[in-house]
């Protein structure tokens, strides 16, 4: 467990009793666990709201009750942005295909994650007797090493990768892959990270989505952000980023540890209702797994 998640269990065992410091302190740790102040200060008035409503009088009672309304901010988002990520894909004939879009700035594993989703999906697609394996799109083409890593994924997943040559146009992969894929099944694309401007790769992206929309009519289209899960509230900026340039509708967090300063996945909520999908914690394709909210809240509250 997280030098966070020691020292919230550590405030809660040092104050057996329920006092104005308790909250105070609370508050404190929050914002070092990387909650915006805004969110820390609402989330510790509504704990003292609801501890003084319900006669709780127990410093562990609370960080229980603390973990059961960081359960409810966090499944909000989930219900608004449909409460089963991979029930979206054990589709049946009727619906056409998904295209997942992977963005975020380079050095977050989106090529790693394209090849995990990649391998989740194909696995659900032999489960249900589909046949519809997924193809990969190597649109990060201003980085011929993210295109040979998705080739050599996609060769060891027995998974088609589209390419084009190094410096092509990213659209145009994705175009192709969409054709490839002829109308079923789930097409996920890998985006560039970086180019020689933040506002040349905001206008690459802008494109991409263009070309996607105007393609992909009656598609389920998804717009999924990698965030490395370790630079805290800078990946918060990451994500309004993103969101602002092509409206992300979900996270993806990499290097994942929910003991560890974990407060800005609920700033994502918050602030930007933003919904985490999946975590990743391993290079295996099997480390992604569905976020869970009841999981992840006792964890950050220290309860095991």
């Amino acid at each position: 467990m997280g030098a966070f998640t020691d020292k919230l269990r550590a405030l809660f065992g040092l104050r057996k009793a329920v006092s104005a410091e308790l909250f105070d302190d609370l508050r404190d740790l929050l914002i070092e666990g990387d909650f915006g102040a805004h969110e820390a200060y609402n989330i510790t008035e509504t704990l003292q709201d609801a501890c003084r409503k319900e006669k709780i009088v127990e410093s562990d009672a609370v960080r229980y009750r603390l973990a059961a309304l960081l359960e409810d901010m966090l499944r909000a988002s989930s219900l608004r942005n449909g409460a089963s990520v991979d029930a979206a894909f054990a589709t049946d004939s009727d619906v056409a295909y998904t295209i997942i879009l992977l963005l975020g700035v380079n050095g977050v594993g989106k090529t790693t994650t394209a090849a995990k989703l990649g391998a989740r999906y194909a696995a659900y697609s032999d489960a249900a007797a589909m046949r519809r394996k997924p193809v990969l799109a190597a649109a990060d083409t201003f980085r011929a090493a993210a295109v040979d890593q998705l080739m050599i994924h996609g060769e060891r997943l027995g998974l088609r990768v589209v390419a084009h040559q190094r410096g092509g146009n990213p659209a145009a992969v994705i175009y192709d892959a969409i054709e490839a894929a002829a109308g079923k099944g789930i097409i996920i694309a890998d985006t560039a990270g970086r180019m020689h401007t933040k506002s040349a790769l905001v206008e690459e992206l802008k494109k991409i989505d263009r070309v996607v929309e105007s393609k992909a009519a009656g598609a389920n289209y998804l717009k999924w952000l990698v965030l490395d899960a370790t630079t805290g509230r800078n990946a918060l900026a990451q994500a309004a980023a993103f969101k602002e340039a092509v409206a992300v509708n979900g996270v993806i967090l990499t290097k994942f540890d929910s003991g560890a300063k974990g407060g800005a996945v609920f700033s994502l909520e918050s602030e930007l209702k933003l919904p985490v999908l999946y975590v990743c914690n391993g290079e295996k394709y099997e480390d992604i797994t569905p976020f869970n909210a009841k999981t992840y809240a006792k964890e950050f509250a220290g309860i095991p």
